[in-house]
């Protein structure tokens, strides 16, 4: 494998590079957002909600990697970092999926279709897709992290005849807290496709299908042998942690697992300091890394 295939990210960007691209500051304002207007909203979850924006400027141009993030503000209340989550393959819009957390979640949610939102970005790095190519690949979310997983997923879903075979497995507490409910019933129509769904034990309801059982448990049933396949994970901190137990006891390299990481980032473009673990900035760095580069950070990440 060459350097690229073994960090797993966009060709070009390594740790320690500088990936910002922002918007903002190639107009000479980093913090300077850009007016979007909300197209459409989806309710997700009872507090997971995806928005759907434009830009009110119809002739402004988007321009996005997969796996970037961006600062999404409402007016008085303040802005939040979001991946999107929809990838480049489908223009002319930007999509958001966040869960109702605190203050900006909240008046994010509360907003509806022709209210505006302001955007600053993007920045980061990006997945490494063109680096899967005739690879079979899993995209694992617990909760809200498959919004992080989103963007990849949905763009190797686009140019399904690049890749091997595709697995999902989308995990959450309960079955009314699973994101993309709908959209995976499409996913699953894809050939070559599987989705698997799971919740912790509890959380099923009446008629349930699917998994019971934590996400990295139901890893390890499926039987997924490691054969130069790629694997991209996100989700809360503890479940990250056991699911790479469970890929390091599967016989999975590093150089195969990759994750995204979100650590109180508020510039997005490594100037304030506020996101680095060492020498490595979440904002410009990252957010996208590999199980083999997260090792080599220090542990107060």
């Amino acid at each position: 494998m060459n350097g690229n295939h073994q960090l797993g990210i966009r060709p070009g960007e390594t740790l320690g590079q500088s990936s910002a691209q922002g918007l903002g500051s190639a107009r000479g304002n980093g913090f300077l957002p850009r007016l979007m207007r909300v197209e459409t909203v989806r309710e997700e979850t009872h507090d997971v909600r995806t928005l759907r924006l434009v830009p009110l400027d119809p002739k402004a141009a988007l321009a996005w990697r997969a796996g970037q993030f961006a600062f999404f503000s409402v007016f008085g209340a303040g802005e939040c970092v979001f991946t999107i989550a929809n990838p480049p393959t489908r223009a002319g819009h930007i999509e958001c999926t966040f869960k109702e957390l605190g203050k900006v979640t909240t008046a994010l949610r509360r907003l509806s279709a022709g209210q505006l939102v302001g955007f600053r970005g993007p920045y980061g790095n990006s997945f490494g897709v063109e680096d899967w190519a005739g690879r079979d690949l899993v995209f694992v979310g617990g909760g809200i992290g498959m919004a992080a997983v989103a963007a990849p997923l949905r763009l190797v879903l686009d140019r399904r005849e690049e890749f091997g075979e595709v697995v999902v497995l989308n995990g959450a507490r309960t079955a009314a807290d699973l994101i993309y409910a709908g959209e995976m019933a499409e996913w699953e129509r894809v050939d070559g496709v599987r989705v698997v769904r799971t919740v912790d034990p509890g959380g099923e309801r009446a008629g349930w299908a699917g998994e019971v059982g934590l996400i990295p448990d139901v890893f390890e049933r499926l039987g997924l042998a490691p054969d130069g396949r790629v694997v991209v994970v996100c989700g809360p901190p503890v479940m990250l942690t056991f699911m790479l137990r469970a890929l390091d006891r599967l016989g999975y390299a590093p150089e195969q697992i990759v994750t995204t990481l979100e650590n109180r980032m508020k510039c997005g473009f490594g100037e304030c300091g506020r996101c680095n673990v060492g020498p490595f900035y979440v904002c410009r760095d990252g957010p996208v890394i590999t199980a083999a580069q997260l090792r080599r950070l220090p542990a107060d990440l």
